[in-house]
Order: C-alpha cells, then structure tokens, then sequence
C-alpha cells in the first residue's frame, strides 16, 4: 500500500544478523508446547459429567491427510469438515484451552463431534444451522499454524466475539515451523484457487448475505491474491458479499497498492489492524530486503492517511491491545474480549464506504469488538 518513509531509512543488514534473528524467533515460538493432532479426536463425556457452551464450526483445508490429521503436504482436492465443540465455563478470553491426552470438558476445549463433509454438504450444512442469519465468519490463519490450531484459534474468537456469523476455517498448507518461512509464501500462492473457489461457494448461495473474511500476518497475503483473482474473473458479485479485515498483514507494502490497484473499492472498506511495534513483521520485512509490511503501518504519517482514503481502505492501529505471543503479532487475539458495544470510527453511527482514512484504536475509548463483529457494527452491510 504505500509509500512509507521507513523504506528507505531502514538499514542494509548482514546475513549473521538475519541467523541471530532467526534462532530468537525459533526460542521465542518454542517456549510453549504445540498441540497434536490428537487434540481433534472427539471426546464422549460420562452420563452427568457437566458440559460446557456448544459451538460449532466448518473447516475446510488443501491439506494432505496424515492419519486423523492434516500436515504441510498440499493436497489437489479441498477436505470439509464439521467440528462440535464444548468450551468450559472457565474459558478466559484469547486463550485457548487445549485438551490433554484425558481431557476434562470442564477446564478445557473438547471436540465433541468431527465429520467428514463434501463442498455441497457444507454448504447446506451451515445455512441450516439453528438463528442462522446469513452471515459467516470466514478465518485465514497465519504463516507458523498448524491444522489443529487454527481449528481452536476460530473456536476461540468466535466464543469470545459472541458473534452470530458462522464460523469457517480455512487452512492452507502452512509449514507449521519457524523455519518454513519461504515454504508458507509458496504455499499461498498454491492455495489462490482453493480459496477462491471456496469464497464463490459460499457467496453464490442466496441465503449467504455476508461474508466476514478475517486473515491474520500471510493470511492477509492469501486473502489479497484471492480477493485479486476474483476481480480479474469478473465474479464481483461475490466481492459485494465480503467484507475484509486484514490484521497484522504480512504484505509487502507496494505490493498491497498494486493488488488494490486491481481489487478496487469493495462495497465494505477494507479493514486494516496494524501496529508498528509488531516484532514479527519487522523481521518479515528484513528478511524481505528492508521492504515495509503493510502490517506495521503507522497511522500517524500523513502518507499512509492519505492513501488510506485514495483506496477505500480503514487502517486501525490497535498496539494499544495485549500480545499473547510476546513479539506483537497476536494482538487480533484479544479483540473478541473488549466490549461488544462498538462506536464508529471516526464518527457516531454505522460507517460508511466513504469513512475510511487511518485511526488509532484506543482501549479506553473506541474499540474494536472482534474480527467477526467489527464488520457487523462499523461497517454495516449495504
């Protein structure tokens, strides 16, 4: 998206340094043990045992089965799946409760149910869910995510957003490891097609009103490329039912303008979190070639409001939010826990498509609810 000052005053720096930036980042996502796979394997509770908030949720993945689990191998065909889940009582907003290998519906996150599904089932499936109201929540998780963590990241936002919309995953062939940087690039570009075809199955159905498409860091990357392809296919109809949120966008800023460029002004602006205290990114960006990420925007140059309203775009800078990974990448986390009453960005009442330009979110003040509700409450559907 834009031309950033920091472009070209960051420093040319040394390849040792890039391994030293590298091996923290490894200590840093290893401090916390990962989920298994095994984490997905329903849970059947004892007659009277005590259950928790039933949630369900849709996962759909181009990833190569492996036993009960997907792992990084990118599959030709997508695989859709119906998740029902338990959450306890003592579920404390952005955290996730991972199950142990004798998981106790009352402290933790369960899977009551897993079911294979094919596209047209899904489809169905959602539409037919209970006050379904014909809105979905479609996530795109980040570079370093595992199958079964983005499964449990969903259930986390959508039980922490109390939103209405439908809660679907989707997960591309991410590496799963600090070190599969490049890999995860490749692998977006891999999934374009998948998440478009997904994104046109679900905004062609008559019953689908919106679609809330929320991605998080390389997530935001795939988003674009789709959102892109779906423009230079002439399926805008489908564009009409999204509205996009963009957190920590791990995109290269010129590269944004040029999908942008492309894409055009969407029917809801395009919402974009961003912090430039985001550690993650600044390590994206040199190991990018000192190139600025969209996620690190600051709202604060005139630059960057300028060519936020040129394009249609909201930029939220929402650094005044808690990071649960330490590095300020994970602050989308800790949306779905602030107040659910929302005000307008820079304004009382709905925004419109003509409210866009760059706000800082202040916690004590005007806040963003949650990935899937910041959509809904600011920019209401037209």
């Amino acid at each position: 998206m834009i031309a950033i000052r920091a472009a070209a005053a960051m420093p040319r720096v040394r390849p040792a340094f890039l391994i030293l930036l590298f091996s923290l980042l490894a200590t840093l996502g290893g401090c916390a043990s990962r989920p298994a796979a095994s984490v997905l394997d329903p849970v059947s509770l004892a007659r009277g045992t005590p259950g928790g908030k039933a949630l369900t949720l849709f996962a759909v993945t181009n990833r190569e089965r492996d036993g009960d689990g997907f792992d990084s191998g990118r599959a030709r065909a997508l695989t859709y799946e119906r998740y029902r889940l338990s959450i306890p009582a003592v579920h404390k907003p952005a955290a996730i409760e991972y199950p142990s290998k004798k998981a106790d519906p009352t402290r933790a996150m369960t899977v009551r149910e897993r079911r294979a599904l094919d596209q047209r089932s899904m489809v169905a499936a959602i539409v037919s869910q209970p006050g379904f109201d014909g809105t979905i929540g479609l996530f795109v998780h980040g570079f370093n995510y595992r199958y079964q963590e983005g499964v449990f990241r969903l259930a986390q936002m959508a039980v922490d957003s109390r939103s209405k919309a439908t809660p679907v995953l989707f997960s591309w062939p991410s590496e799963g490891a600090i070190s599969g940087y490049l890999a995860d690039r490749d692998a977006v570009l891999f999934s374009r097609d998948d998440l478009v075809s997904l994104m046109a199955a679900l905004g062609e159905t008559r019953k689908v009103r919106q679609i809330l498409v929320f991605g998080h860091s390389m997530g935001g990357f795939l988003i674009m490329e789709s959102l892109r392809q779906l423009r230079l296919t002439d399926r805008g109809h489908v564009l009409d039912k999204l509205t996009v949120i963009l957190a920590a966008p791990d995109i290269d800023a010129d590269l944004f303008r040029r999908q942008m460029d492309v894409v055009g002004r969407l029917r809801s602006p395009l919402v974009l979190l961003v912090s430039p205290k985001d550690e993650a990114l600044a390590a994206s960006s040199l190991l990018s070639g000192s190139r600025p990420r969209v996620g690190r925007l600051d709202v604060e140059d005139p630059k960057v409001r300028e060519t936020a309203k040129a394009y249609g775009v909201l930029v939220v800078d929402i650094t005044s939010l808690n990071a649960p990974d330490g590095l300020g990448h994970d602050r989308y986390a800790s949306l779905a826990a602030l107040a659910p009453q929302v005000s307008a960005l820079g304004r009382p009442g709905a925004a419109t498509p003509g409210d866009v330009g760059a706000f800082i979110l202040d916690a004590a003040g005007q806040v963003v609810a949650s990935p899937f509700t910041v959509a809904g409450r600011i920019l209401a559907p037209r």
